[in-house]
């Protein structure tokens, strides 16, 4: 039930059981809370759905610049739209443009066409790999057991980044975080990915021993601390940047965060083996 001001400003919304449970004699007045939650028709959908989830409503009135009452979205409303907004984010988490079709009725060029853009930008991103490979060829001829070590240890820092990543775009679309919790999530993160690293890190220091001797087991172990708290960082604060620039924060997706984990990740782990093992840079 919504009380509104005679030129139909809203004022509040007042659940039905409140009338149901309240005296024949009593004014609307005595029931008021002045908590009218509300929309704006010019908001995206998504604040809709958020609204009508974190409070749980079954009815979002819909309100112009003055406050006056136009219209109510009912929850049947935002449930095909939430489906519809967390397929889009699960498409652009995977590099994916939005598909409209179902994959069923799909052509093939369809779908080609939706991938094809961000894969083909990826191949080029990847070229920074291999330029930073080529930068530290040197090193690697010197050494060449740190070879084997590299796809465990960039892969590692793209699937913690991919895990901040998932997290961090999921809590700005559920609204649980926003941009004011920036520092505190990464202070947060940095433990996380620090505790991470250790484990991961300890994990592959007996291999890292067995494969090349001491001095190759301590730059496995300590590549993996700073890829794993890199790539997790990198993660966690691509979503917010996005967010900052206007952008669907899905747009930081896990194909990107890997491609930048790799490129770090190479960088870290050849900086480190020509320090530790004192290899030509």
């Amino acid at each position: 039930m919504y009380v509104t001001q005679l030129e139909g400003k809203l004022l509040d919304n007042l659940p039905l059981r409140a009338f149901i449970l309240g005296k024949l004699d009593e004014p609307v007045r005595t029931l008021m809370r002045r908590e009218a939650i509300s929309v704006r028709p010019e908001e995206h959908r998504e604040e809709a759905v958020r609204l009508i989830q974190h409070y749980d409503l079954e009815a979002l009135p819909v309100v112009d610049e003055d406050g006056v009452l136009l219209g109510t979205v009912t929850v049947d409303d935002v449930m095909d739209v939430a489906e519809e907004e967390t397929t889009e984010d699960f498409h652009r988490l995977a590099s994916v443009g939005a598909v409209e079709l179902s994959m069923r009725d799909a052509s093939v060029f369809y779908l080609f066409r939706k991938r094809v853009p961000w894969l083909v930008m990826l191949v080029f991103a990847n070229i920074f790999s291999g330029a930073a490979l080529a930068h530290y060829e040197s090193t690697i001829s010197s050494a060449i057991v740190l070879l084997f070590f590299l796809p465990l240890l960039i892969g590692s820092a793209g699937n913690a980044g991919s895990q901040s990543s998932t997290l961090m775009v999921r809590a700005l679309a559920t609204g649980d975080v926003s941009m004011r919790d920036w520092f505190s999530l990464l202070l947060k993160e940095f433990g996380v990915a620090l505790a991470l690293g250790i484990a991961l890190g300890l994990a592959v220091a007996g291999l890292g021993v067995l494969r090349g001797g001491v001095a190759i087991g301590i730059t496995v172990a300590l590549t993996m601390v700073v890829a794993v708290m890199a790539g997790s960082l990198i993660g966690m604060s691509l979503p917010f940047a996005f967010s900052k620039l206007k952008l669907d924060p899905a747009t930081a997706s896990t194909p990107l965060i890997t491609c930048i984990a790799d490129i770090s990740g190479i960088v870290i782990y050849f900086g480190i083996a020509s320090l530790v093992l004192d290899l030509p840079g």
